[in-house]
């Protein structure tokens, strides 16, 4: 069933309680003050691993609490806005942008930034905040240890010495992604949706509709987040200042946008925010230039409120034009910004994995593998209502990349398109890619978190191929599809889940173990049950190659028997395998031939010859015929970049 949405406006879901042990912010923080000390977080420690994790530490820091720091600490001072932000010594303007942004919309920060914490009232070291992540919110919890040289905090911290919602925002944040370095780099719009669970487009200033500035009005009337950049050509001019005042390759936060009257003509303006808190545009517009000599003083005032070094300027929009080149938008809803239409948007959600020899086929470029990604099925029943063409919004995401850039793993090149469906239920194969065109597909390929497009299409059954550029190259994705009528889907073969019923019929079976454990008999019966509509399975399930695949995953008991975390880790890694097989066993015999087998056995990766002999050599024990499965890429020791043993 599509899920509900998480944009705003819908209502409000329960954040999910992240900390290891399970517990929540107001359970850790009863436990502090009834124990009377201040919580010190296990699971993002005061240490150098919170900060880096491919380097040391340059400095001597010192982790301090706020109280340790000045006399009076308060988390907010006044109004948390956006002249609290101050970058440190991380680069992570984007998501300074973005909290600059979040300022300005109160009731998603209100969600962000909950109530009910401070310094005075049962203060307790502990604070928490709330993101978005992957069409789930979560409630981080961090004490409020700060790094700090000479006391004075050295990453993200607000103009008053003593305000702190901020520097906590942050660390809150870079605990959510494993250290403080895995925020270095990044898009705007990417914390902007983690803010809000909102939906990005992107636009360049120099390809931009002519109505450019009302679509950014209408934008900010609604309540979107937006920001800008300037594009560099080479790493030497990343945050290179330019003579007119502005930064190359650095984020910033658009924050107004107004008309004005300069001698007798309408001037558009637009307000920008550096996240440095300094550095301003010295041209046109400026804070103290001569062009608002000629503004009517009440509007002047209303305008500029002040005119500090506080890095928020205003320039004419045609020079805003002339030196940014890109705009992010965070839409809360998916509503065009093109027109007055306000739609009811349902959304759909998909979640999914590139698999290497498996389901990571590549782009149409590598047709031969192409067809092996994973497809979807979308059904679009109900043209719009004042239309008879569907209104469609497609936003693809992958999955967890920055907390994986430890182990080297960066965004990867993604993209989708979409084809009218085949009237058969089977997956499509080689030969339908191969004389049939796309009806929609993403602009481009980009190695960006998220690529979102907004379509037409009339009503019918449609299919949705989500793809890295290359092939074999593995991340896990999730598909946001906004329509204004809900839209039906399926997933058509090799499924990547069970149905409802297989799910019923393998709890039921767990439920009746005795000794809440499985052994390679039960095991074998439950999936006979589960799995016997699928011939391969036949050759697949021998009580050898069930008894090798539990001493693969039984690594904490060594009792012969699954328990039910360890049966988890079993199930994903079974389904890996049958996806691999069914993706090679191309005259879907239920055997692979030796042929077959040399192209999986190149694509999963080269420690798999190592299983392959293994399984060999169990199967010809037990007197089975040696037909090869499907194997596992690597274990913990050879292949650290294996996603199968991050449970």
């Amino acid at each position: 069933m599509p899920l509900q949405s998480t944009l705003s406006g819908r209502r409000s879901i329960k954040a999910e309680n992240t900390q290891y042990d399970g517990r929540s912010f107001e359970e850790l923080r009863h436990e502090c003050l009834q124990n009377g000390v201040l919580f010190e977080d296990p699971d993002f420690p005061a240490a150098d691993s919170s900060l880096y994790y491919s380097q040391s530490v340059p400095v001597n820091i010192e982790w301090k609490r706020p109280k340790e720091l000045c006399d009076n600490p308060k988390f907010i001072v006044g109004n948390a806005d956006r002249t609290d932000i101050c970058q440190g010594q991380l680069g992570d303007c984007w998501l300074l942008a973005a909290i600059a942004s979040l300022t300005l919309k109160k009731d998603a920060m209100a969600r962000v930034i909950p109530h009910d914490q401070d310094f005075d009232h049962r203060y307790a070291g502990i604070f928490h905040f709330q993101f978005w992540q992957h069409n789930k919110w979560l409630d981080v919890v961090v004490d409020d240890r700060l790094p700090s040289v000479r006391n004075q905090l050295i990453l993200l911290h607000s103009a008053s010495n003593n305000e702190f919602w901020s520097a906590l925002l942050e660390k809150a944040y870079a605990k959510m992604h494993g250290s403080y370095e895995a925020l270095k780099g990044g898009t705007t719009m990417e914390a902007m949706e983690d803010f809000t669970g909102g939906v990005g487009e992107m636009y360049e200033t120099k390809k931009a509709p002519r109505n450019l500035f009302s679509i950014m009005k209408k934008a900010l009337d609604r309540g979107s987040m937006m920001g800008c950049s300037i594009d560099i050509t080479s790493s030497a001019e990343s945050e290179a200042k330019t003579a007119s005042g502005l930064v190359k390759g650095h984020a910033y936060s658009i924050t107004g946008l107004e008309e004005v009257n300069f001698r007798g003509q309408k001037v558009q303006l637009i307000r920008i925010r550096n996240p440095w808190g300094q550095v301003e545009w010295n041209g046109p517009w400026s804070d103290k230039s001569r062009e608002w000599n000629y503004v009517d003083s009440a509007e002047k005032n209303r305008i500029l409120q002040n005119s500090a070094e506080d890095g928020e300027f205003w320039m004419e929009f045609e020079d805003f034009k002339r030196n940014y080149d890109k705009v992010e938008i965070c839409n809360m809803t998916p509503d065009s910004l093109t027109d007055d239409t306000k739609r009811h948007w349902e959304v759909s959600l998909f979640e999914g994995n590139w698999i290497r020899g498996s389901t990571a086929g590549g782009c149409r470029n590598y047709i031969d593998t192409f067809w092996t990604n994973p497809q979807f099925k979308l059904l679009l029943e109900d043209a719009d209502d004042d239309d008879d063409v569907c209104s469609v919004v497609i936003a693809l995401m992958q999955k967890n990349r920055r907390k994986l850039r430890k182990e080297g793993l960066d965004l990867e090149t993604i993209g989708f398109a979409v084809y009218e469906a085949p009237e058969d239920d089977d997956q499509a194969g080689k030969d339908f890619f191969r004389y049939h065109a796309s009806k929609a597909r993403s602009r481009t390929y980009i190695n960006l978190r998220e690529v979102s497009e907004r379509f037409t299409l009339p009503p019918g059954k449609y299919l949705l191929v989500p793809t890295t550029f290359q092939p074999h190259h593995e991340a896990d994705f999730l598909v946001r599809i906004f329509s204004e009528k809900k839209a039906s889907k399926n997933t058509p073969l090799p499924p990547n889940k069970q149905t409802n019923k297989q799910k019923q019929r393998m709890s039921s079976t767990l439920l009746c173990l005795q000794d809440k454990a499985i052994s390679v008999r039960e095991l074998q019966q439950m999936l006979n049950g589960v799995l016997s509509r699928r011939n391969i399975m036949d050759k697949l399930i021998s009580k050898m190659l069930l008894k090798f695949f539990l001493d693969i995953v039984n690594q904490v008991d060594n009792t012969g028997k699954l328990e039910f975390q360890e049966f988890k880790v079993f199930w994903e890694k079974m389904k890996k395998w049958i996806m691999l097989f069914l993706s090679f066993d191309t005259d879907r015999s239920g055997k692979m031939s030796s042929y077959e087998l040399r192209i999986a056995l190149k694509a999963a990766g080269k420690t798999a010859k190592l299983h392959l002999i293994i399984i060999y050599a169990n199967m010809s024990k037990s007197g089975s015929r040696p037909v090869c499965s499907v194997m596992n890429r690597g274990s913990k020791k050879d292949n650290k970049t294996d996603k199968s043993y991050k449970q």
